[in-house]
Order: structure tokens, then sequence, then C-alpha cells
């Protein structure tokens, strides 16, 4: 559990230029009352790709929005999921 709220998977450490550091999961989601959250990181290029074919969605700056599974293509998603942990992994390759 990361906070009260999200489950995430894996765990990298990131620093910022500013001094900031902290630790995050690799991926996360959220049931909420509305929509289930995803919090996936990936590259611009994959990101706008896969999002194109993911199926009915909504995004934030750093998440995606789906009402329920039904909506979206699941092949994609774990095309998402698997790309955004391989990014993270390559940005933080120390964990």
């Amino acid at each position: 559990m990361w906070g009260t709220s999200i489950i995430g998977f894996g765990s990298y450490h990131y620093v910022y230029p500013t001094g900031h550091e902290g630790d995050a999961p690799y991926v996360g989601f959220s049931p909420r009352k509305a929509k289930i959250s995803l919090y996936l990181m990936l590259s611009e290029d994959d990101r706008e790709q896969l999002l194109s074919k993911l199926g009915k969605h909504t995004t934030g700056k750093a998440c995606v929005y789906i009402n329920k599974l039904d909506d979206i293509d699941l092949e994609v998603l774990k095309q998402l999921i698997q790309r955004s942990v391989a990014y993270l992994q390559e940005l933080y390759p120390n964990g």
C-alpha cells in the first residue's frame, strides 16, 4: 500500500534536481468512488500510442482514469504496465 488508497507494485527511489527525493511504485491503482485511477509512467511516445488503443478513459497529469475494466482493452493495459515498469527501471536502474 502507498498511502491509504493506492495499491502499488514494485518501487523505485527518485531524486529531483531540486534535491527532493522519495520512493514510488512502478505502477499502481486506486479504486476510487467514481473511477479507477491507474498510476503509470511512460515515455511520451509510448503513452500516446498505447492510450489511443486503450478504450474509454480520461487522463490527468500522471493518471489514467477508467470507469470499469470492461471499457478497456486488457491487452493494451498489460502493455502499459510492462512499458511503465521498463521505463522506470531504465530511468532509475538502482531502484
